[in-house]
């Protein structure tokens, strides 16, 4: 009987063991607050690279390891989701980056679905941007708890006690310094352990590159090192404490609280202090409810759900990557599981695990990890896969898209690529593709949620199939799901266009909000839904 099917206690004992030492977080945060710096630092510190990248090609620097895509390189954002894995101190840190641009949103949320926690990384000069904001709301009705880093305190910025009462008046979490920077902002000389009371300096090394060296100062010596700097954060602390910021597990766990620390990511500042804090203080993986909120233990028989799929991944095998949360139980390489959607088996047979763009086959995986399932071709984001019991994981949410496209091929040769390249882009799920009785099917509508998304497309289509495309504007923001109904009526609005998604939601196109308000005005007997974003 294999691990997956045995119920004795001492496999019981083994997956919860290896449930707890897993830690599954995601980084959410504005653009340019640094997310991909802190990646590099954050596999720096915990030894799974040997230097770390720069999102700008800076002299002497590598490329980040998350930031795999071209466009990725080029431009120093995050537009793709990166899995990746790594240890601290015997503690298993499954780290899925996420897009940092506002364009691709959906992709981030659904990646807030496969994670235990996040940390939010603020801009120490900008505070709490528009998009840290958007990206909080969604952790705040997941209940994720939030680590809260304040980078970039190395350059000019705010004032440490004022982004404490902008992050409490704004996210309503409570704020709990676990450290606090010696020095104002642009003048980093160091953190305050705010548990031990002690002075940890830092010794910067060339370009950030490499890890930097610290030492632990006793507090009755750190005056002499730091000046007034040292008695400027010793009397902000003591104030803090007074006034109760101290960190409770139970008020961070159900996510009312928020511990904070301070660092300089691109100089591997306070890097492994967060790393520390990730360990010590982030929740394990534990039992998931599934959609009658009916909570699946660990230890059950195994169940997972998909909750991103890539292609364009390898270069050389155009292949497609299915990103797996496992839930319950052993993910078992070669195992045979149903897919839910279908109620089908699904053999398992290429199974890895990602270090960014690089992969290595995976035998077994643990409730918490995120396994790679290559040629999934049946897979989308949101199918749940489970053995034993069935389960039903609650669907990825699907975004309002504001932007459309009209694509053609401009290589009248290329149509089975093209055709090909397309149907890729509505498998990932991130893109809607469309198709529209008014057009034909050499001419679908790509939605997205931003506009950046059709200039990926665009690369994606010409470099991963050899499909150049071209896009045409069309005079639509906004979608709504209709019925049968509802589609013969608006057939005859010249203004509106009636088309059918891949799964046979048929979605009309309106030019503005003012026309979806008129027409429900006048015809409330119409089906005009909103495509929810949950």
């Amino acid at each position: 009987m294999s691990a997956v099917e045995t119920r004795d206690g001492v496999d019981n004992l083994r997956v919860l063991d290896e449930a707890l030492k897993r830690r599954t977080i995601a980084v959410i945060s504005h653009p340019d607050a640094g997310k991909s710096t802190l990646t590099e630092a954050l596999l720096l510190h915990a030894h799974a690279i040997g230097e770390a990248g720069a999102t700008h090609g800076k002299a002497g620097r590598r490329a980040t390891v998350s930031d795999w895509m071209t466009m990725e390189k080029e431009r120093g954002i995050s537009i793709s989701s990166a899995a990746i894995q790594f240890t601290h101190r015997d503690t298993i840190i499954n780290l899925v980056d996420t897009p940092g641009h506002a364009d691709f949103s959906e992709d981030t949320y659904r990646v807030l679905a496969a994670v235990d926690a996040a940390i939010m990384l603020v801009d120490a000069a900008k505070g709490l941007e528009a998009q840290t904001m958007k990206l909080f709301e969604v952790c705040k009705r997941r209940g994720i708890p939030l680590i809260t880093m304040i980078n970039k305190w190395d350059r000019p910025g705010g004032d440490a006690l004022a982004l404490m009462d902008e992050i409490e008046k704004r996210t309503g979490l409570f704020p709990t310094p676990l450290t606090w920077p010696v020095g104002e902002s642009g003048d980093f000389r160091g953190l305050v352990d705010c548990d031990s009371g002690q002075f940890v300096r830092f010794h910067r090394t060339a370009g950030g590159a490499t890890i930097a060296s610290e030492e632990t100062v006793p507090a009755e010596d750190a005056t002499a090192i730091a000046g007034p700097a040292w008695q400027t954060a010793v009397e902000e602390t003591g104030l803090l404490r007074e006034e109760g910021h101290r960190h409770d597990e139970s008020l961070f766990l159900s996510a009312a609280s928020t511990p904070v620390l301070f660092g300089a990511a691109a100089l591997n500042i306070g890097v492994r202090q967060l790393l520390d804090t990730l360990v010590d203080l982030a929740p394990s993986a534990e039992a998931r409810a599934d959609t009658s909120g009916v909570r699946r233990a660990v230890n059950s028989a195994f169940s997972g759900f998909v909750f991103k799929v890539q292609s364009g991944m390898d270069s050389n095998h155009r292949d497609r990557v299915a990103f797996v949360r496992v839930c319950s139980g052993v993910f078992e390489r070669g195992m045979t599981v149903t897919h839910e959607p279908s109620g089908r088996p699904f053999a398992t047979k290429y199974a890895q695990q990602m270090f960014g763009k690089d992969r290595e086959t995976v035998d077994t995986a643990w409730p918490g990890d995120i396994v790679g399932l290559i040629n999934a071709s049946a897979l989308r984001p949101g199918d749940t896969l489970f053995m034993g019991g069935p389960v039903v994981y609650p669907p990825m949410p699907r975004f309002q898209p504001e932007h459309f496209r009209a694509a053609r091929s401009t290589d009248s040769s290329k149509h089975k690529q093209f055709r090909k390249g397309i149907e890729q882009l509505d498998h990932e799920g991130v893109i809607q593709v469309l198709h529209s009785d008014r057009r034909g099917d050499q001419t679908p509508i790509l939605a997205a949620v931003g506009p950046m998304q059709f200039e990926v497309a665009t690369e994606r289509m010409a470099n991963e199939y050899r499909a150049p495309i071209a896009f045409d504007a069309l005079p639509y923001t906004v979608a709504c799901l209709i019925d049968a109904e509802t589609a013969k009526v608006l057939a005859k609005h010249s203004s509106t266009e009636v088309t059918m998604a891949s799964d046979g939601r048929l979605i009309a196109l309106f030019a503005n909000e003012w026309k979806l308000r008129t027409l429900r005005r006048e015809h409330p007997e119409l089906t005009l839904d909103s495509i929810s974003a949950e």
